[in-house]
């Protein structure tokens, strides 16, 4: 079933908001997914400083002296914020995959969820609300995110399972709903270079976004794409580094909805995810269109 959220920011007055209002939408739809939860949080990209967020089954023994064996792999500064089970590991734009690379033998447990220069993504099994807290959400600034709550289907319920999926930069996906060809879609996208840790089919949506606009496509253009080119019931809600965009496929049997005021524009798999947000009794509210690209852009 899961539950997909979404909001993006047009007023600077609500930044410092962000994380408690996304938080309060997606803990609103814990009944859809009580597997795993997880959101995606962006900030404003400052052009001189990237960040890698990562995951770890053992936080005490992997993140201790990270940051000073790091800097030394990469010959850059590094430093290494900690909560629970994650990091966020900053350093210089350029030596993002340096440091990527350097993770896998320093700390080979380690997982990354996601990198960029504006994404934080934190994820883990359990309810919204448990990873909300685990990882402080509600104290989170910034200009947009996306968020869900799983029911497992196509594959375990681990944490690696969990949406968002992040298969480029500043790039990530949630999503409602059952690739029917994702297994070719997968093949394909091996056979062009792209590498895939597991085996959701989210994961292959992600990795087909990023490898359209990787080949010149925008988001909108490859949003356009997953209506031919991907099979089955499915309503994605993707962030970018400045962008918000939601799609549904051409049945659109998965429940959605959509606010927007002059303050956001909001995304909720059901209406009562946005019923808290300011200003939703004047909001213009609508249920997005089947097989229709919606795109916002700072």
């Amino acid at each position: 079933m899961c539950g997909i959220v979404g909001l993006f920011l047009k007023d600077k007055a609500l930044e410092p908001k962000l994380g408690a209002m996304l938080s309060e939408m997606l803990v609103s739809l814990s009944d859809r997914g009580p597997d795993s939860a997880g959101i995606a949080i962006y900030g404003t990209a400052t052009g001189n400083e990237a960040k890698i967020t990562v995951q770890s089954p053992k936080p005490d023994r992997d993140f201790r002296g990270l940051d000073a064996e790091l800097a030394k792999a990469i010959g850059a500064p590094v430093s290494v914020a900690v909560k629970s089970t994650h990091a966020v590991i900053r350093t210089t734009p350029d030596k993002v995959d340096t440091a990527r690379e350097a993770l896998q033998s320093l700390r080979p447990d380690i997982r990354i969820m996601g990198a960029g220069e504006a994404v934080e993504i934190y994820k883990e099994v359990g309810l919204p609300e448990a990873v909300v807290d685990r990882f402080d959400v509600r104290s989170m600034t910034g200009t947009h995110g996306i968020g869900h709550t799983r029911m497992a289907t196509e594959s375990a319920v681990t944490t690696m399972g969990a949406h968002p999926f992040s298969t480029g930069a500043d790039q990530c996906l949630v999503h409602n709903g059952s690739l029917s060809n994702h297994n070719n879609v997968r093949r394909e996208l091996v056979r062009d270079g792209m590498t895939f840790e597991t085996e959701n089919d989210t994961e292959v949506a992600a990795a087909y976004l990023s490898n359209r606009m990787a080949h010149g496509k925008n988001l909108g253009e490859a949003l356009e794409g997953t209506l031919s080119d991907l099979d089955g019931f499915f309503t994605f809600v993707v962030g970018t580094k400045n962008g918000f965009g939601v799609v549904r496929d051409p049945i659109a049997c998965k429940p959605a909805v959509m606010a927007e005021t002059d303050q956001y524009v909001a995304f909720g798999s059901e209406y009562r995810a946005l019923t808290k947000l300011p200003g939703i009794d004047n909001a213009r509210v609508w249920e997005p269109e089947p097989a229709t690209v919606y795109f916002w852009e700072h």
